[in-house]
């Protein structure tokens, strides 16, 4: 993903703090990598109560991925990817953001590159992100970066066109052409158990490692790669005191270390959404019995 790092650096912190914050309330079980993930069900079964995610029934589908065997046989292979890819086009963060690359549980069928395409497009085009680039464009132009743009509607137009090019090119590149080339999988798969600290700093080691198609870990090179060339192409588009090698190399690595604050939003978010859930069906629970209790008095005169 190559947002513009000057302006949407600062909220990708500002939301960091959230599930760091959130996931003191979890206890600590295996400590292990996700070489095969380990399906979340009894960690999530009560998300259906979360006021977080009741706007979208899509969310819910992300907490009920069951570990599926891995077959030898071509065709229920294709047939097992294609469900697990249409079932990951469906996965939000609040019922908004999208989650499509994450894998939650189970064991994952390596994609084909056609589906690699199909889940950047998905994610290219959702609305999601027209809206997230609308509000980096007009913090942009709000703080007067890129003054050559000039302000008014046509100055927002240009910044709203090259925020947008930024995150079409990296997410291109990072996420369908490279991982193709090189057989590497562009999703983020989840670990979902173990040490906090453990689960943070293995969150944001996938900028620069990943699985590959073969089911090992090895360096993300599509990531890294998808960001610097996302970073060369923007120097068609941007004011030409924006442009150089030297800031091409910043913006590329500045947006491969921001890109860590969505893994640890994905990572995180579902242990959010259970912690909410719970503390929604205790007050229930309260209140239901509070009312059981001054029904079952008896009445005075």
């Amino acid at each position: 993903m190559y947002p513009s790092p000057s302006s949407l650096t600062r909220l990708l912190v500002s939301l960091l703090l959230v599930p760091c914050a959130a996931v003191s309330q979890q206890k600590t079980v295996v400590d292990e990598l996700p070489v095969a993930p380990r399906p979340t069900v009894e960690l999530l079964a009560s998300v259906s109560d979360d006021p977080i995610q009741s706007s979208s029934s899509s969310a819910q589908q992300t907490t009920t991925q069951q570990a599926t065997p891995v077959t030898n046989d071509p065709a229920d292979s294709r047939a097992e990817a294609d469900r697990e890819v249409k079932q990951q086009e469906s996965q939000r963060m609040l019922g908004i953001v999208p989650a499509f690359n994450e894998v939650i549980g189970g064991q994952a069928v390596p994609l084909r590159p056609s589906q690699k395409f199909s889940l950047f497009f998905h994610s290219a085009i959702d609305p999601y992100q027209f809206g997230i680039v609308a509000l980096d464009a007009g913090i942009e132009q709000w703080e007067d970066e890129f003054p050559e743009y000039h302000y008014g509607i046509q100055g927002y137009a240009r910044r709203y066109a090259a925020a947008f090019a930024d995150n079409f090119d990296g997410n291109f590149w990072g996420n369908a052409v490279l991982p193709s080339i090189l057989h590497q999988d562009p999703r983020y798969y989840r670990m979902g158990h173990g040490p906090v600290m453990k689960r943070l700093f293995y969150s944001i080691s996938t900028a620069v490692i990943c699985k590959g198609d073969s089911g090992h870990w090895q360096p993300n090179i599509s990531n890294v790669a998808g960001n610097l060339i996302g970073g060369g192409i923007s120097n068609f588009y941007y004011p030409a005191e924006d442009r150089g090698v030297g800031l091409t190399i910043e913006r590329g690595l500045t947006v491969t270390a921001t890109g860590s604050v969505g893994a640890v939003a994905e990572e995180f978010y579902p242990d959010i959404a259970a912690y909410f859930s719970r503390r929604h069906a205790r007050k229930v629970a309260e209140k239901a019995a509070a009312a059981q209790a001054a029904a079952a008095q008896p009445e005075t005169h």
